[in-house]
């Protein structure tokens, strides 16, 4: 069946004159060479949605997830975020590749020396927790991780800077710790929910208004035969959509989710609805011979906005580069979406035909500019790699949502921002075989492309923090 929807325009000639970046494909999980060393800094997935919680509509929810393929019983030391890094959320609100504001998250660990005696000595633990743990901010806990949030307007690093506080006042907050066990975590959710903080956030347009801030583990949302696709796509791409087991059902990932006011996003309350959104995360190197606060500087080595966009899209020499930039920047990766090998490799692997024209303006206006009278700012757009919402479409309640999103019609999905129910594998596989072009252009191009690994929003929560619980070490809670 064509599921193509009505809104969806011949994209016109004068998008072949536009400077290019690339599309996306699915998550990013290890993605690149350079990140396989700084797991604590991976960004694995991207979200970008307006949140359908019951009188929550007036919101936009995102989620930033890192640290990808935690075991469960990966302790004694758990996955603590980088104290050495800085965690950034971009939103551009005028469509010019440019963050417009920025929040930055920084970690603090500390630790108590809980000691025993053994013997006629003191003697420290070697675990993060001496009993079980309840309450906020329990006492037997030995590590906790405590993190700040600062909003940037304008340039991430030269812009006007204000920190988050909670409604209470407070500038420091506190991350939950890591799901070890039901034995030292007997009610996961009760515990956990303790640390969602409503925050005051400063809008762009300097009104003060509350919104959401949690910053935990949850378990992997992202649902993918990851392991088949990397084996040569080791799957039949025209089978039954749920034929094959989610590679990362037994893991977890540390997600940092904020709810955010959408009037406070954009340029004046009649603003353009449309916002960019990306992640980054930088790790802090030194600089020069000083040893003060000035003697280092900010390395960013991970960015993410569409999902799986170095995996599957950028060539291996250039994925350390992609890590390192910002979509203003985007041109120099034109020829990865102009020409993208993905279809070819799927017409040597299974002889499906790859769509045959060439610029893939089709793919311009998907991931790169947005749709037009879909997710396209207003004014002149510079095409890059940003996850374009449009905040003016309503909000589709958990259980009425399509897990392909646009191409099935349900406009307040993928690649309208993205909802953890949107299938965004399928969508994107489809897409690149040219479910939009001409069947001239694109003779499989209405084929029903699929990894075989389901997801819908049956799988997630439906209010916030929207992401599960994470899977805990041992037992059950």
């Amino acid at each position: 069946m064509n599921h193509r929807p009505l809104f969806f325009p011949r994209l016109a000639a004068g998008l072949l004159g536009l400077s290019l970046a690339l599309p996306a494909f699915a998550s990013s999980h290890r993605e690149a060479p350079g990140i396989t060393a700084h797991p604590k800094v991976d960004a694995t997935d991207f979200y970008l949605f307006r949140s359908y919680e019951t009188g929550r509509d007036a919101y936009v929810t995102v989620v930033a997830n890192y640290y990808p393929f935690q075991s469960p019983s990966g302790g004694p030391n758990f996955f603590e975020l980088d104290p050495n890094a800085v965690y950034e959320i971009h939103l551009d609100n005028n469509g010019d590749g440019k963050e417009d504001l920025t929040f930055q998250f920084r970690f603090t660990n500390t630790a108590k020396d809980v000691q025993l005696p053994i013997g006629d000595q003191q003697v420290s633990v070697p675990l993060v927790n001496v009993g079980p743990l309840s309450g906020a901010n329990p006492p037997n806990l030995v590590v906790t991780q405590t993190y700040t949030v600062t909003m940037v307007k304008g340039d991430r690093r030269e812009g006007t800077r204000t920190p988050i506080s909670s409604t209470t006042g407070a500038t420091l907050f506190t991350k939950p710790e890591d799901n070890i066990g039901a034995k030292s975590i007997v009610d996961y959710d009760a515990y956990a929910n303790q640390y969602i903080y409503t925050i005051n956030v400063p809008g762009y347009d300097g009104v003060m208004r509350q919104g959401k801030v949690f910053v935990g583990q949850r378990k992997d949302p992202f649902v993918v035969a990851l392991g088949s696709v990397f084996d040569l796509v080791n799957l039949n791409p025209l089978g039954p959509i749920d034929a094959n087991p989610d590679t990362l059902a037994g893991f977890n990932v540390s997600s940092i989710i904020m709810e955010l006011p959408i009037a406070g996003l954009k340029r004046s309350p009649a603003g353009d609805p449309v916002i960019g959104g990306w992640t980054t995360a930088s790790l802090r190197v030194p600089h020069g011979d000083r040893d003060d606060s000035q003697g280092w500087t900010w390395d960013q080595v991970s960015r993410l906005g569409h999902p799986l966009v170095n995996e599957l899209v950028i060539g291996l020499k250039d994925k350390d580069k992609f890590n390192a930039s910002m979509p203003k920047h985007d041109a120099q990766f034109a020829t990865y979406v102009t020409n993208p090998t993905l279809p070819s490799l799927l017409n040597i692997l299974f002889g499906v035909t790859a769509p045959n024209v060439f610029p893939r303006t089709d793919l311009v206006a998907i991931f790169l500019t947005g749709v037009p009278k879909l997710n396209m700012p207003q004014g002149t757009v510079v095409p890059c790699e940003e996850l374009r919402l449009n905040t003016a479409i309503a909000p589709v309640a958990q259980g009425s949502q399509k897990n392909l999103g646009v191409i099935a019609g349900d406009t307040a999905g993928y690649p309208n921002g993205r909802r953890p129910g949107d299938d965004v594998v399928d969508i994107a596989l489809r897409a690149v075989m040219g479910v939009l072009l001409p069947l001239a252009q694109a003779p499989d191009g209405q084929l029903p492309f699929t990894d075989g690994a389901n997801v819908d929003d049956s799988f997630f929560l439906d209010h916030f923090p929207y992401l599960q619980k994470p899977l805990p070490g041992a037992g059950m809670n």
